[in-house]
């Protein structure tokens, strides 16, 4: 299992303050604290954030497109329907968060931790995961369509009635999962039931 990053140092800090419907695009902030900061349907296209933490920060019904959120903290922050397209997360970590309904197409999510997450009915869709920590995560329900999660750590993770075709499950130990009703492809089957132990033949 990863060890869990510490929580990045900030030197500056906005906090209680409202950018709801504001137009992020193009802005870069540097180890900065954003705490209860209501972020509801910005608009964000190209900013990046490196190193900064996100404390019970609102990002509700947000759009993201070719952005990145590089190495930063997000602690109890709510992602109800937010968009992330093309976006990167590298290295980031998430605590306490809810996701209801989060969508995210593309981009880079490597090593982010989302161990314990409750991931239930979200959608990742083309989506490099290398190394993630979804330790434990609740994805029940979820579209993991095309994700590379090449060196993913799945253990315990709920998958239940999870849309997997086309990912990456060369991680995946089926005996550490839950997998009753997740949707896979042939190639998938043949790999799950291999790491099983069974020996599958064409005749």
């Amino acid at each position: 299992m990863p060890t869990r990053r510490p929580v990045p140092e900030t030197h500056t800090s906005i906090e209680s303050d409202e950018w709801d419907g504001r137009d992020l695009s193009g802005e870069r902030h540097d180890q900065v604290a954003f705490v209860d900061v209501d972020m509801t349907e910005v608009l964000d296209e190209g900013s990046v954030f490196t190193g900064c933490v996100f404390r019970n920060v609102r990002f509700n019904a947000s759009r993201h497109s070719d952005a990145a959120f590089l190495n930063c903290s997000f602690i109890r922050c709510t992602f109800f329907d937010a968009t992330f397209t093309g976006c990167k997360m590298v290295g980031s970590v998430f605590d306490g968060c809810t996701f209801d309904l989060l969508k995210v197409e593309g981009g880079d999510w490597s090593f982010v931790a989302l161990d314990g997450a409750g991931l239930r009915g979200t959608s990742f869709t083309g989506v490099r995961m290398r190394e993630a920590d979804l330790t434990g995560a609740r994805l029940a329900g979820a579209t993991l369509t095309g994700v590379d999660l090449s060196g993913a750590s799945l253990s315990r993770a709920d998958l239940s009635g999870c849309d997997l075709r086309g990912s990456d499950l060369s991680s995946l130990d089926p005996e550490s999962v839950t997998l009753r009703d997740a949707v896979v492809d042939v190639r998938q089957a043949v790999l799950i039931a291999t790491a099983l132990g069974l020996d599958v033949r064409s005749e």
